[in-house]
């Protein structure tokens, strides 16, 4: 079945998600964040996107960007195919990494505008990772908040804070307090939210999905037999590869191709 031409936002506003492929965790550590946020700046410069918002989850991607001089999904490919590249070069892996193509919603409304970027900035917050937004590195509410962020110059925050006031700090202030305001958002997602599990819990599960075999003795396990309970591990809710790789004392990389 063919798939549906995508509709134009008419303000050339998008609210982008990209999820990894299966849910798989895309970003395994700080290195793989910064190389994505890096990427969407140097596609920035050639495509002259805005950049609105951004969180970086483990397996999935929400973004807020004004369409540049070419459409946004061919903006979107690049940036994806330049990450993927890097993600199979890192990790010596193949194959698709990410969800089919990204979904979308257009944002027709400053009121919408305003929404999505508060959810986009709460994301952590729902998933049980943090208790703050400005606790999350990766994404753009340190930006908005006078912080340090990385990358520098990525933002494009003026278009946002200009809708609460011409003064920057009155602006600033305000935009502090809708971010953190407690709400009922619902944009985009339309799937339940992974809570990830503690070390703790995450070692309860492998435990009874191992059997009589011990955690510390699977790195040591022959290849086969070491990647099928990988692949079985990966398989439990809420547990990130890194998480894996840290109990089971290997690799991100192994835990990713296997």
């Amino acid at each position: 079945m063919p798939r549906k031409a995508r509709i134009q936002s008419k303000t050339g506003v998008y609210h982008i998600m990209l999820r990894g492929a299966n849910r798989q965790e895309i970003f395994h550590d700080d290195e793989d964040c910064m190389r994505f946020l890096e990427t969407i700046q140097r596609y920035k410069s050639k495509s002259g996107i805005k950049v609105f918002a951004w969180c970086l989850m483990g397996n999935h991607v929400h973004l807020l960007l004004k369409e540049g001089i070419e459409d946004i999904s061919n903006t979107m490919r690049r940036i994806g195919v330049s990450f993927v590249s890097y993600y199979h070069w890192k990790y010596k892996t193949t194959g698709h990494l990410f969800q089919d193509r990204f979904r979308s919603e257009n944002v027709e409304s400053d009121r919408y505008l305003l929404t999505v970027t508060r959810y986009i900035h709460q994301n952590p917050i729902m998933a049980g990772l943090t208790r703050k937004v400005e606790e999350w590195k990766w994404s753009s509410c340190l930006g908005y908040y006078g912080k340090q962020y990385f990358p520098m110059g990525l933002l494009d925050k003026d278009f946002v804070l200009e809708k609460f006031s011409d003064n920057a700090e009155a602006a600033r202030r305000m935009f502090r307090d809708y971010n953190e305001l407690q709400n009922g958002d619902q944009c985009l997602d339309d799937f339940p939210r992974r809570v990830r599990k503690t070390d703790t819990e995450a070692k309860k599960e492998m435990e009874i999905l191992l059997g009589p075999v011990e955690i510390a003795h699977v790195k040591s396990l022959p290849r086969l037999k070491r990647n099928e309970i990988l692949r079985n591990v990966k398989k439990i809710e809420g547990v990130s590869y890194r998480q894996i790789a840290r109990i089971f004392g290997v690799s991100p990389s192994l835990v990713a191709r296997a």
